[in-house]
Order: C-alpha cells, then sequence, then structure tokens
C-alpha cells in the first residue's frame, strides 16, 4: 500500500475546521500570499486591528492576545493534526508556510508542495523545534508592540495544543498517533507550556487548567474561558 503524500493527510485534515484548513495547490490568487516569516510586525498589527474592531476593544494586548492564541491553535492543527493521522512532522517553517489576509482578518494558508519528516521518528522533538521556529520571532513582537507578558504567551499556547488534541480526539476515531501523550510531553517544555495542569486519559479525554488568562474576558461580551486561572477567583481579574 502506497503511503499517504503530506498534502494528502493535510486534505484530510481540513473538513476537521477551520483551524486545519490549508491549501496544498496553488491559489489563483498566489502573488498575494508571502512567507509566515513576515507575520511579525505590519502584517500582524493589521490582522490585530481587523479582530480589535469586530471585538471592540481596539488594537490593543486584548486583540493581539486573541489573534495570537487563534494562530497557534491552527499551527498546532496542521502539525499535530498530522502526525495524529500517521504521518510525520510537516514541513511547514515560517519560510515554507504561507499566508494572506482576508478582509475578516484571519489569514489563508497556502503549503506549497508540502513534505514532512519521516514518521517513524519520535515527533515531539521536531514538533517543538517547528512551532518554536515560528513563535520565537512573533513573541519578541508581542512583548515590545503590545506589552503581553511572556506568562500570557505560553500560556496561550498551551491553550491551544489541548484545544487541538480535544478537537483530534473527538473527530479522528482510532488516530494512528495518539496525541495525548505527545501533548504531555510538549507541555514539559518551557517554551510550549506554562506550568498548568494537564490530565489525559484515553476513555475520557483531556482536561488542562492553564496558569494564565488570556485576556477575552475583557471584550464586552467576554467572559472566562473553560481552562482559564481566574475560573473561581473573580477577585484576581485585572
Amino acid at each position: 500500500m502506497t503511503a499517504p503524500t503530506t498534502a494528502g493527510l493535510l486534505a484530510r485534515l481540513a473538513p476537521l475546521g477551520p483551524y486545519f484548513a490549508v491549501a496544498t495547490t496553488t491559489p489563483s490568487d498566489a502573488a498575494a500570499y508571502r512567507p509566515l516569516a513576515a507575520l511579525p510586525g505590519a502584517a500582524f498589527d493589521d490582522w490585530t486591528a481587523l479582530v480589535g474592531a469586530r471585538l471592540g476593544t481596539g488594537a490593543g494586548r486584548v486583540a493581539a492576545s486573541t489573534v495570537h492564541l487563534g494562530h497557534v491553535a491552527r499551527l498546532w492543527s496542521l502539525a499535530l493534526g498530522t502526525v495524529a493521522l500517521g504521518g510525520g512532522v510537516p514541513e511547514l517553517g515560517p519560510d515554507r508556510l504561507r499566508f494572506t489576509l482576508s478582509p475578516e482578518g484571519a489569514p489563508s494558508l497556502w503549503a506549497p508542495g508540502p513534505t514532512a519528516r519521516p514518521a517513524a521518528e519520535d515527533p515531539v522533538p521536531a514538533l517543538h523545534t517547528l512551532l518554536t521556529a515560528h513563535l520565537a520571532p512573533l513573541h519578541t513582537h508581542l512583548r515590545a508592540r503590545y506589552g503581553l507578558s511572556p506568562r500570557i504567551l505560553r500560556g496561550n499556547t498551551a491553550s491551544a495544543l489541548t484545544g487541538t488534541v480535544r478537537v483530534l480526539l473527538d473527530r479522528v476515531p482510532d488516530p494512528a498517533q495518539d496525541p495525548g501523550p505527545l501533548a504531555a510531553r510538549l507541555l514539559r517544555t518551557r517554551d510550549l507550556g506554562d506550568d498548568g495542569t494537564y490530565l489525559y486519559d484515553p476513555d475520557l479525554g483531556v482536561a488542562y487548567r492553564r496558569n494564565s488568562c488570556c485576556l477575552y474576558y475583557r471584550t464586552p461580551r467576554g467572559s472566562l474561558c473553560g481552562d482559564c486561572v481566574l475560573s473561581g477567583a473573580p477577585s484576581r481579574r485585572g
């Protein structure tokens, strides 16, 4: 039996939801796409302004944190999703994965000719390398431009990871590679976890309590997220 291509695995992920969507064939507006290495800076600020207008918060740290959380969830979805389906970690670094902003703000993603590392390799080191390649320059921008603390950024990254695991466990029956234990190992790394509480049971699924807050409750219609450190402690909001 022929092993599925990386493009084929990414196509299988797309029906799971918008966070798993990435084009692998050349889009009609290919000239508008840029490498994700160009996201930290003006492109991220434009995206944050669009989201801040929609949320009613303005283009400040609340909107930036919301954008960051969603963006990291998309990166985890593509990377961990491919592994869960039995592939190797996809080679979707910031110089290979491309984006263009839509009028609504969320970028469309394109992976030209995607490839992956061998599926037989331990995926955790490659997943760590892939995510930190994307996040290290972005986090530098978010700290300098929006004053987001490393603790919030790590918490968003951890929350995005555990959210991805929940979706995969719910929508990919009998995954070739169980994402639950992989997430446990990734969360123990200093830059991808925030020392929150992670519980995983193959029969019960995932529970996570982050050690920080994404700030979404500060939006006009916001509330505390299910994994927020502030749940049950309203006096700590601020």
